[in-house]
């Protein structure tokens, strides 16, 4: 496979089933470093399981995913997890936050998990939360905030180890349309202040439009709508 020129991830006739049903049918994709694309598409369609494949996370029975020219479904197991924890960074539609650990502690971990001294990973860690306007909440466990806040700390952790990929799956689903907004507009901000790519996988056209680039998923197989006359 020859990536899209200067692509950082791309993936080419991806195909996945689970048993009888074809989640993805030839499926293709690529991002750019600190581009941010939307990968969109009703429920079912397909979209979470390219992100999956794309993130590492599942194997594609078939095709191809060249992350910064290598690989992926060739590496080892041991080396996809170590970029998931220091390449790839990650926000879920409900945080997934640690509740027996503060704010500060929750976007600290994936710093503390690669080895990062306490209060070394602590202070990157307030200097993102800063950025994404949470860092008065340093203190608190996550059943203490809101739901707004409580995904700004997660976009925080997401990007506290400097990653070159983000992937954010339905990141403002559970949110109200201003805190929606909000976490959005941080989280493309502070990811193309980076140059980190960000993977969003969302069904809201409002959450797309703050993309640079749509790929509209439908029946396991993809479009660009860059590319559609």
């Amino acid at each position: 496979m020859n990536a899209p020129g200067g692509s950082l991830l791309a993936a080419e006739n991806l195909h996945k089933a689970y048993g009888p049903t074809m989640a993805l049918a030839g499926a293709e994709f690529s991002i750019h470093p600190g581009e941010v694309v939307a990968v969109m598409g009703p429920s079912g369609s397909g979209k979470s399981t390219l992100l999956h494949c794309l993130a590492g996370i599942v194997t594609p029975d078939s095709g191809s995913i060249l992350y910064d020219g290598r690989e992926l479904a060739t590496m080892s197991d041991a080396r996809r997890s170590e970029l998931r924890r220091s390449e790839f960074g990650f926000v879920f539609q409900f945080g997934q936050l640690v509740p027996e650990l503060t704010c500060v502690e929750n976007v600290a971990l994936p710093l503390r998990l690669n080895g990062t001294p306490r209060k070394q990973a602590e202070r990157t860690a307030l200097g993102w939360m800063e950025r994404l306007e949470v860092d008065d909440l340093a203190g608190k466990r996550p059943g203490e905030v809101s739901g707004g806040q409580g995904q700004r700390v997660a976009v925080a952790r997401s990007l506290v180890t400097g990653p070159r990929v983000v992937f954010a799956d339905e990141p403002t689903g559970a949110l109200d349309s201003l805190n929606g907004e909000r976490v959005m507009e941080l989280l493309t901000e502070a990811a193309r202040s980076a140059s980190t790519a960000v993977v969003l996988v969302t069904h809201e056209a409002r959450v797309a439009a703050y993309s640079d680039r749509e790929i509209v998923v439908r029946d396991g197989k993809s479009r660009d709508m860059e590319r559609v006359i």
